[in-house]
């Protein structure tokens, strides 16, 4: 009997012992990540929706967790990086994967701190890619930026008020195929809504508006055979001067938006029908205008590729962040991977991008997921912004910029420069009884010139 209560207690331990082990297994606490991207808002986010899928799938599986710790914009994110790269008191401590461009990785202390993408792909995972993608995200050497979503610039137009200036006018949607034809229909454009009120002098409408001059410049230049860089200064070569010329006469005579702000602003209020902006912008674009009259107007907004020059290459400015992670151990390295290349399968890929307003990162997705998600798309907003998205990949270069200590601070002072050139110019134009407008397009080009070599 004695020998048979150890045994009976043997057996109990041991499976107890069992079932302790198969919950700690069943149990194990999962590896936690960090995120910081700018998708959305903290509660409403399409990257967050993605997030939440991989942790009740994968995620739950392989025991990982990923965290969102923030979602703001990549000024607040890359200010907050360096800052917590350089030790500053009261920084936050860097997350395992931060969203980023190059020029955050270029101002770090160290970018060793790093992981290069290239010890956790191989070579036929990278081959995956849209190529010119992937290069963006090599700094020093080392693919420390994979894309996840990428943009580029698209043109906007509200087809509403087009149409109607269209059918008066007799310019059409492909006239804006160019940049010639484009700066051409913005001078008609301010004539036409200049003779609307023929009681009030010099107020002209304007057609068109830049989110950012210094990617039309950039491209433009580099697009016609011209060198917009000249090491750490600019060129200004005569491509540029060209450039110049077709933009600053259109301004001058009334055509372009030139106040501040972002291209969504001038649009919603019906001050410009005609856009080039970031295509993850689509966000914000209002299927409604609110006139300064307080009467409002629905209206249709549709996407087209970026104008190019007549005699130029097809070449579109290459846009969006990608994202770092972070060298920690083994365990949250291989986490952070795994998720990863999770969200950039070109199934998960495309749906997160499809709502968010920006283009997949592999080759598959392009010419498989895409096409097949377009079909599901209800918004005429979204599905042209697809349509254009296809049609930029298939026809046009991308345009890398180079990776300058310089070039975030000649970017900012460049944008100033222009529009504070451009509005000066056409003040002088109404002050002086619209005077000859080849010597202000002159005077304008020397003083911005002067003012960007200082």
């Amino acid at each position: 009997m004695k020998k048979i209560r150890i045994i009976f207690m043997i057996t109990v331990i041991s499976f107890f012992c069992a079932g302790c082990s198969n919950i700690s297994k069943n149990d194990e606490a999962p590896i936690t990540i960090t995120i910081w991207h700018v998708y959305g808002g903290q509660v409403d986010s399409p990257l967050n929706d993605l997030i939440d899928q991989f942790n009740q799938t994968v995620g739950k599986e392989k025991h990982i967790n990923v965290q969102v710790t923030s979602v703001s914009n990549t000024n607040t994110i890359h200010e907050l990086v360096l800052a917590s790269a350089n030790k500053e008191p009261g920084a936050p401590e860097l997350p395992d994967i931060f969203i980023s461009y190059p020029k955050t990785v270029l101002a770090l202390p160290d970018d060793s701190i790093l992981i290069d993408y290239k010890d956790y792909f191989s070579d036929d995972e990278l081959s995956a890619f849209i190529p010119v993608f992937l290069e963006e995200g090599i700094v020093n050497g080392r693919l420390v930026v994979l894309p996840v979503a990428k943009s580029t610039e698209i043109m906007f137009v509200n087809k509403t008020i087009f149409d109607r200036f269209s059918q008066s006018t007799g310019v059409t949607m492909d006239d804006l195929n160019t940049w010639e034809g484009l700066y051409e229909a913005a001078e008609i454009y301010a004539e036409w809504t200049d003779a609307q009120t023929p009681d009030v002098f010099g107020d002209a409408k304007a057609m068109f508006v830049h989110d950012y001059y210094f990617n039309y410049f950039q491209v433009g230049v580099e697009s016609t055979q011209g060198n917009f860089f000249d090491g750490n200064t600019l060129a200004f070569d005569p491509a540029f001067e060209k450039t110049w010329e077709l933009l600053a006469r259109a301004a001058i005579k009334g055509g372009i938006w030139l106040k501040g702000g972002y291209a969504t602003e001038s649009l919603r209020t019906g001050d410009s029908i005609v856009s080039v902006a970031s295509s993850a912008s689509v966000l914000y674009y209002s299927d409604v205008v609110t006139y300064p009259d307080n009467t409002s107007e629905d209206i249709t907004i549709v996407s087209r590729p970026c104008p190019v020059f007549e005699e130029g290459e097809k070449m579109v400015m290459q846009r969006g962040a990608g994202f770092c992670a972070v060298k920690s151990t083994p365990e949250k390295e291989q986490a952070s991977i795994t998720f990863l290349k999770w969200l950039v399968e070109p199934k998960h890929n495309v749906e997160f991008v499809t709502k968010a307003g920006y283009m997949p990162v592999t080759k598959e997705a392009f010419e498989n997921e895409l096409p097949e998600a377009i079909k599901e798309l209800k918004s005429v907003k979204y599905s042209s912004l697809y349509q254009a998205y296809m049609d930029t990949q298939r026809n046009y270069k991308f345009y890398v910029p180079p990776q300058l200590d310089s070039y975030l601070d000649i970017e900012m002072a460049f944008e100033d420069n222009v529009r504070t050139q451009l509005e000066l110019g056409r003040r002088y134009y109404l002050a002086n009884n619209k005077a000859s407008i080849d010597k202000i397009i002159s005077d304008r080009f020397d003083e911005f010139k002067e003012m960007m070599e200082q």
